[in-house]
């Protein structure tokens, strides 16, 4: 059977790598004895399997990972039992059974919304830039690929871009959940809320900023919603249930 769990990945653990958390998730799944399914071979690997890898860097509150297990005798207790094993800023909000023939993440998963905060520049600049680039035929970035500079263009992989007023990395949870909260943040810049295609080639919040203006500096970025689109209706790879993962605002600084 699987299972897929949700988690936020917060504060100092920003800069652990993906390949780390990967690690940080198998030993907590050993520690609480789940009943893991694994590969054949000559050095089996257990059956794991992570969506998105979330830039070093980057926050999150809607990371997923889909477990394969033999068996799943206490399905309600999974949470707690995984999100005690896990360290602090990696905080498990949601788990649940997954039903037959459901996809990969890594093939489902067609956007992420984002909010991004940039540095250096009032509200009223940041909005004349969305506006430029949403009005735009082209936004064109420079990536490196195999060693060598490519010009790649990104504005079809904006889906949307709008300036907010609030930001949710907030001392403490903000009331309401992550996007509702009518605090301010005590940023210095803009923060822009994005939403950004993953196929066939995502966008990184820090090619997105660039592509607005390469004077732009990146300050924090969090994703904050990882969507699945198909025959016109879109939801998320499971729901957020209650606001996302409220402790983890107290564990994860």
């Amino acid at each position: 059977m699987r299972v897929r769990a949700r988690f936020a990945k917060l504060g100092k653990l920003r800069w652990t790598s993906h390949r780390d958390v990967a690690r940080m998730w198998e030993r907590a799944v050993r520690r609480v004895g789940l009943p893991l399914a694994y590969t054949e071979g000559f050095s089996p690997r257990p059956r794991i399997s992570f969506g998105l890898a979330l830039p070093t860097g980057h926050e999150s509150v809607a990371e997923y990972l889909d477990l394969e297990l033999t068996q799943l005798d206490d399905p309600g207790g999974l949470v707690a039992r995984l999100d005690g094993a896990l360290p602090d800023g990696i905080d498990v909000a949601a788990a649940t059974r997954l039903e037959a023939g459901t996809g990969s993440l890594q093939e489902e998963v067609t956007s992420c919304s984002w909010e991004i905060e940039v540095t250096g520049m009032d509200r009223q600049a940041a909005a004349a830039l969305v506006e430029a680039a949403m009005g735009a035929d082209t936004l064109e970035v420079t990536r490196e690929r195999k060693g060598r500079p490519s010009t790649d263009d990104i504005r079809p992989a904006l889906r949307s871009l709008c300036v907010s007023d609030t930001a949710s990395w907030l001392p403490g949870p903000p009331s309401g959940g992550l996007a509702s909260t009518g605090r301010t943040s005590c940023h210095t810049g803009a923060v822009l809320l994005a939403e950004l295609a993953t196929q066939p080639r995502g966008v990184r919040p820090s090619e997105l900023v660039r592509a607005l203006d390469p004077a732009l500096e990146l300050g924090r970025a969090r994703r904050t919603h990882q969507w699945i689109e198909r025959d016109g209706a879109r939801r998320e790879p499971l729901p957020p249930g209650p606001p996302d993962a409220p402790h983890a605002y107290e564990r994860a600084s």
